[in-house]
């Protein structure tokens, strides 16, 4: 996600029509299909507050500015069943984190994501919205732990987990590697770059012995992620025909938001675990490929009429969304006009 200009709290900004979501579009009614599938799916496995509120922000509310009111957020989050209470504790839990930061507006309070949350949110924007890498040279990036402490390996290897960084071997961390490493900014942020050794490999089964490559099933839990992937397909593969009809027929903007929050919030999940290795690792049938497709065909179907919803929300409880920023339309590798 690019760095966003400084804004000044959002309920002063003007509101000129932010992309994909103030057009005129006609008065629908619910769809009970679709009411009845957010029903089933609310009740077989109800997100918990905080982590719904992290996705609702970081896909809803980041592309406008990153800000919201309480009172906003609370009716956001209503149609999953999240009551105000939890509403306020989640949030004061991540404020207390440090992820979000509140500023007085009047007798009301603005939260606002900081730096930290920022970056959480850049983190999970690459992941989640950006296509599956398709070209690899065969090269690894490779971590030698050995002279770390106990603790400090442990730590290390919560952060090169969350990078997509496999353990090879006892005290080796390793991933194919990427135009752009990772390394430097993270070893610096956890002041480790003098106590390991970094270096990149390529396979050559000439030498004897097992390649990287070879050790791919044992590193990662390929297997539990493929199934995470078609439980997704298949609770998402359904109900999306109700979204593909004829172009005359516009969704319900709520049903649209609550639809595309609970993509995306269950996308995020298996993406947490999923290394994303290019397609030479992977098994011939790799479900990551299907899943990604029908999210972003998905998220094209409900973007419009969800991000009515959202404007009419925020500006009913808190004043006026900003529009839009730049790098929203580039979602998915391009939103609908």
């Amino acid at each position: 996600m690019p760095k966003q200009a400084r804004r000044a709290p959002w309920p002063a900004v003007p509101n000129p029509d932010p992309p994909h979501a103030m057009t005129p579009a006609p008065t629908v009614r619910p769809d009970p299909r679709v009411r009845d599938w957010i029903r089933r799916e609310l009740g077989a496995d109800p997100p918990r507050a905080p982590s719904l509120i992290v996705t609702v922000w970081g896909d809803a509310i980041a592309p406008h500015g990153g800000a919201a009111m309480l009172p906003g957020l609370i009716a956001l989050l209503a149609p999953f069943g999240i009551n105000e209470r939890l509403v306020r504790t989640s949030v004061f839990r991540l404020a207390r984190d440090r992820w979000v930061a509140a500023a007085p507006v009047g007798r009301r309070s603005l939260y606002r994501l900081t730096p930290v949350g920022a970056r959480s949110i850049e983190h999970a924007h690459r992941r989640i919205y950006a296509p599956p890498v398709a070209i690899w040279d065969e090269g690894w990036e490779l971590v030698l732990a050995a002279e770390a402490t106990a603790r400090e390996r442990r730590k290390l290897g919560l952060a090169l987990g969350w990078e997509g960084f496999g353990v090879l071997a006892p005290g080796v961390h390793g991933r194919p590697a990427h135009a752009a490493s990772v390394l430097p900014r993270l070893l610096a942020s956890l002041d480790l770059a003098d106590r390991v050794v970094v270096a990149r490999a390529r396979d050559d089964d000439t030498l004897g012995g097992r390649t990287l490559a070879s050790v791919v099933p044992q590193a990662w839990d390929l297997a539990g992620v493929a199934a995470a992937y078609r439980r997704f397909l298949l609770r998402f593969g359904g109900v999306i025909q109700r979204f593909r009809e004829p172009p005359e027929r516009f969704p319900h903007p709520e049903q649209a938001f609550v639809v595309r929050t609970l993509l995306i919030h269950a996308f995020r999940r298996v993406l947490l675990r999923d290394p994303q290795l290019p397609a030479p690792l992977l098994p011939l049938d790799w479900p990551g490929a299907a899943a990604y497709a029908l999210a972003r065909d998905f998220y094209r179907l409900t973007v419009r009429a969800s991000e009515r919803h959202l404007a009419a929300v925020l500006a009913d409880a808190s004043g006026t969304l900003p529009p839009a920023l730049p790098w929203f339309p580039e979602r998915f590798g391009g939103l609908p006009d």
